[in-house]
């Protein structure tokens, strides 16, 4: 008597693609790159650097510092490196796109991510992430360096104050949202030197050709104005120490802007440039 085996049905898995596991893939990529590493210390290091070195060069005189003027001291100090951490941060949103443009990689990219919206954004959540917690690392471990040299020279202040808490995760914040917008400008471009050019050129260039302007034309409000709402400007005042909190407001010398209404600025700019990026994504040829 001969018994007959039915036969028996293989299993396949498909693999299912979730937003977990194309972040964290966009995060491998992102570690495996020596450029970033290199980047993010330097970021690091020049928040903390220029920090230290800024609370050991101040003077006062001999004067004990409080209220304003000691807690305005703390924030200057500890976010006097952000103006250049905010150039490589720049640089590195930059690269982070182009770079795969460059190469042919973001062929590669779209083919295992069809949905291309799904790839740029877990890019843009990845780069966020990393740049605000770099530059946090800086600026408190900048901070916890700095306030025994401070309180050596009679500046004392709590930390965990809102008026001094708030402007130092703002400069996190700042650089953060530049390194999204240098980002957004990658994905538009998609070449490394014309992304360089307008990122930086929107950075430091504009501002020196509106204070020119300014000059040639004893301060114009229109200049005051276009000058406030640059990236640069309007970010700035998200570490900008400020005793009293007042609203976006024209005091008849042009625009002038508050933290809120700068991080409201700045993240206009963001918006409308990663907006305007994921359209062409969706349109164009990789």
């Amino acid at each position: 008597m001969t018994t007959t085996t039915a036969p028996t049905r293989r299993r396949t898995t498909t693999g299912r693609l979730t937003a977990g596991g194309v972040i964290r893939s966009e995060w491998i990529k992102l570690r495996s790159v020596r450029s970033t590493l290199w980047c993010y210390g330097l970021i690091v290091l020049l928040v903390i650097g220029i920090g230290v070195l800024a609370s050991s060069l101040s003077s006062f005189g001999g004067t004990a510092l409080t209220g304003d003027a000691a807690r305005s001291t703390v924030v200057s100090v500890n976010t006097a490196g952000l103006n250049i951490a905010v150039l490589i941060a720049a640089v590195l949103g930059s690269l982070i796109i182009t770079g795969e443009y460059s190469t042919g990689m973001i062929r590669s990219t779209f083919a295992a991510v069809p949905r291309r919206t799904g790839a740029i954004a877990a890019k843009a959540v990845v780069l966020a992430v990393t740049t605000f917690l770099a530059t946090s690392v800086g600026i408190w471990v900048s901070a916890l360096i700095t306030s025994p040299i401070l309180a050596a020279k009679d500046v004392e202040v709590q930390l965990g104050e809102p008026s001094v808490f708030l402007p130092l995760l703002g400069g996190a914040v700042f650089v953060t949202m530049i390194a999204l917008l240098a980002f957004g400008f990658g994905i538009i471009l998609r070449s490394t030197a014309g992304t360089l050019a307008t990122a930086l050129g929107l950075l430091l260039v504009v501002p020196i050709i509106l204070s020119i302007l300014g000059a040639l034309t004893q301060g114009a409000d229109w200049v005051t104005t276009v000058s406030a709402l640059m990236p640069q400007s309007a970010g700035s005042k998200l570490f900008g120490y400020a005793s009293t909190d007042t609203a976006t407001v024209s005091t008849g010398g042009g625009l002038v802007l508050n933290g809120w209404g700068g991080f409201g600025v700045l993240s206009a700019w963001v918006v409308a440039v990663l907006a305007l990026a994921l359209t062409l994504v969706k349109r164009r040829d990789a």
